[in-house]
């Protein structure tokens, strides 16, 4: 069941459980009970056992022969009810969820994120001029170019205030491992479309290979459809937790999550780029007597570093007092509101250690992370 796209109206079940046999029922209704369904799913005896003899065949004959007027069993009734459920899931959320038109032939997915601005993936975004989107109701609105983000692979878009419904924002702390989501897409005029899974693996704030600061691990095993990159993750409740992005791992869906979209929205609305603290010197890690350390390998006319008397050779060993032991910890220093900042270095050069304070600077947009 996990990883089946599907085209989805309001009307329209997600799965038809006439056509299930007994193995779908059994995973159903573990995935349901994951879910806190237990109450509203009971299998019977010899399905509930995980074993279909075939002293059972008699039921699953009647099972897939149902025809209309039939009494409806309570298997079935269960994972009708389920599946309804999801389907009202798409169709909440699916009321915030356009179609970008920011590349040639196939759109992408986007987002309602607040009155007014579309949030869809930045590698999507292939021009900056002459973008569209489709609504819900079919109609094809201009939408303008906001700013992107590489680092966490977001776009914003802004469209006509009262365009559609404002999307109704979860909270992805309380989804675990097993919990049922599902991945929306809206291609063209068609209706939303929708991808069906659990969710893999939760964890804490990480750090994207783009240099984007995530601010929490959140993976599913729903398959990224071409189209769905831009997409929310929806829990069965309808509320959406996050954008999609098939491009910051590989090979499951990475969701990034609302907190993340929310505080990089602001700083493209406000700049149209997020800003990054900058040193301008390359360096490699390196190992010295007293721990783990920083060697400088290249320096940048006029940047901070040069600024600040550092040399080709110097080992940065501690920032702010705090010992240094892998690039990361530099990354975190640069991140957030860094730019501005005076920080403290320790310092080894020609084997004595000295403290040089320096000024972090704003990095030029198109550099590398350092």
């Amino acid at each position: 069941m996990s990883g089946v796209a599907c085209r989805c109206a309001a009307s329209e079940p997600m799965v038809d459980a006439s056509v299930m046999g007994a193995r779908d029922i059994r995973r159903a209704h573990r995935l349901a009970i994951a879910n806190g369904l237990e109450q509203a799913l009971s299998l019977p005896d010899h399905l509930a056992s995980g074993a279909l003899g075939l002293s059972n065949a008699p039921f699953e004959s009647r099972h897939n022969s149902r025809t209309l007027g039939d009494p409806v069993t309570d298997s079935r009734s269960s994972i009708a009810a389920l599946s309804d459920q999801l389907a009202d899931a798409v169709a909440a959320a699916g009321a915030s969820v356009v179609a970008v038109h920011a590349r040639p032939r196939l759109p992408s997915t986007g987002v309602h994120w607040g009155d007014g601005v579309v949030v869809t993936t930045e590698g999507t975004v292939r021009q900056e001029e002459d973008i569209t989107v489709s609504l819900p109701d079919g109609k094809r609105i201009p939408a303008t170019f906001a700013g992107r983000d590489r680092g966490t692979d977001l776009a914003v878009l802004r469209i006509p205030p009262g365009s559609l419904r404002v999307a109704e924002l979860g909270d992805p702390a309380v989804l675990r491992p097993g919990n049922l989501v599902l991945a929306l897409a809206r291609l063209d005029e068609g209706g939303a479309r929708a991808a069906f899974g659990a969710v893999s693996a939760t964890g804490g704030k990480w750090r994207a290979w783009k240099g984007g600061e995530i601010d929490r691990w959140l993976q599913s095993d729903l398959t990224i459809y071409p189209g769905f990159g831009g997409g929310p993750l929806v829990d069965a409740t309808g509320q959406i937790h996050g954008i999609n992005s098939g491009a910051l791992s590989r090979p499951l869906a990475t969701t990034i999550p609302v907190a993340t979209v929310s505080r990089v929205v602001a700083q493209l609305l406000e700049r149209g780029y997020v800003p990054r603290g900058w040193f301008g010197a390359a360096m490699q890690p390196v190992r010295t007597d007293e721990g783990g350390g920083l060697l400088l390998v290249s320096i940048e006319k006029d940047t901070p570093a040069a600024q600040a008397g550092l040399l080709l050779g110097d080992v940065i060993v501690a920032i702010d007092g705090k010992n240094l032991e892998n690039f990361d910890q530099l990354l975190d220093v640069l991140s957030g509101e860094s730019v501005g900042k005076k920080v403290s270095l320790d310092v080894v050069r020609a084997g004595k250690q000295r403290e040089i304070a320096v000024v972090i600077g704003e990095r030029p947009r198109g550099r590398g992370r350092r």
